[in-house]
């Protein structure tokens, strides 16, 4: 068993990574280690693939690749992150590393024996849409992190449409965990608490996110390959929705130090609610989440004790 995992060492990336060489796979990684945030961070998270015999790391551009390796399966998680930073000339930089990256992978994989392709979305498609968020209804994101994501989307269906291609689309509801990138909420509030700082909230505190546990992101993502279904999309949501100021308290109570919150004017692209619609999943590639935001917190909370920030 073959398998490619661009974006190895991120946060969802290296999990996936380190879950395949548990299961057994032989792994190829690419990486261009982006200056996104730092390097060091990356490679703390491949430290333990990089000693493993059946895992490869390709440190490069994937549009500087010229050939890719022959596997069974393409796990496509490498992304240009971030609904904030998308703006203004930014915008080109989200172009071409989460529209033209994707269409480079599917013009080489067309011709050859995959037996999945499974890409890594985001529920920033949605935009401000009804909840709970379905699969069937139409996408209207509202942040060009958003509208890059959708159009790699698109590019997957037509590539399976017109070619075969065996690709499935996986729509991603906040992930969360232990490796999750320090630009990331649950990150800063932890680092705040912790280190005597304001939390600084955008909008009034009531949005409310469905939170996904990474470990749950993985299980979905294993399914994805062995289900016979292709030219799909599936949300993975965590069940978990709530509001920003009460993942804060229940932030507080595992770190047991009262926060001091700071309230700013909400962001740009920043949608009000999000919540999953998991029955096609379910139904269709028996995935459900098992991991609660109370112990998916507690779990962070452990393992961010132990880092060195």
């Amino acid at each position: 068993m073959r398998a490619l995992v661009t974006g190895c060492a991120g946060f969802i990336g290296s999990h996936l990574t380190d879950r395949l060489l548990a299961d057994g796979y032989e792994v190829t990684g690419i990486d261009c280690f982006t200056d996104y945030y730092p390097r060091s961070i990356k490679e703390s998270n491949i430290c333990d693939a990089m000693q493993h015999k059946n895992f490869t790391l390709i440190e490069k551009d994937i549009l500087e690749i010229t050939s890719f390796p022959g596997v069974d399966y393409v796990f496509h998680q490498a992304a240009q992150a971030g609904v904030r930073a998308s703006w203004g000339s930014n915008f080109s930089v989200y172009t071409r590393n989460n529209i033209e990256v994707t269409q480079r992978l599917l013009e080489w994989y067309t011709d050859k024996p995959l037996k999945k392709f499974v890409y890594a979305s985001s529920s920033s498609v949605y935009g401000d849409a009804h909840l709970p968020m379905r699969e069937d209804i139409k996408p209207q994101p509202v942040s060009p992190y958003g509208v890059s994501k959708l159009a790699a989307e698109h590019l997957c269906y037509l590539y399976w449409k017109n070619f075969g291609l065996p690709t499935i689309s996986l729509r991603y509801f906040t992930v969360y965990g232990p490796r999750q990138r320090p630009d990331m909420a649950i990150h800063k509030f932890m680092d705040a608490i912790l280190n005597d700082k304001k939390i600084s909230i955008y909008g009034n505190g009531f949005q409310t996110r469905d939170f996904t546990y990474v470990a749950d992101i993985i299980d979905a993502n294993l399914l994805a390959i062995q289900s016979r279904d292709t030219g799909q999309v599936f949300n993975i949501g965590g069940g978990s929705r709530i509001t920003v100021i009460d993942l804060v308290w229940i932030i507080q109570k595992n770190l047991n130090i009262a926060p001091d919150i700071h309230y700013q004017e909400q962001q740009k692209g920043d949608v009000t609610d999000t919540l999953a619609d998991i029955n096609k999943v379910s139904s269709t590639l028996g995935w459900i989440p098992k991991i609660s935001i109370e112990e998916g917190i507690k779990k962070y909370a452990k393992w961010y004790r132990n880092q060195n920030y």
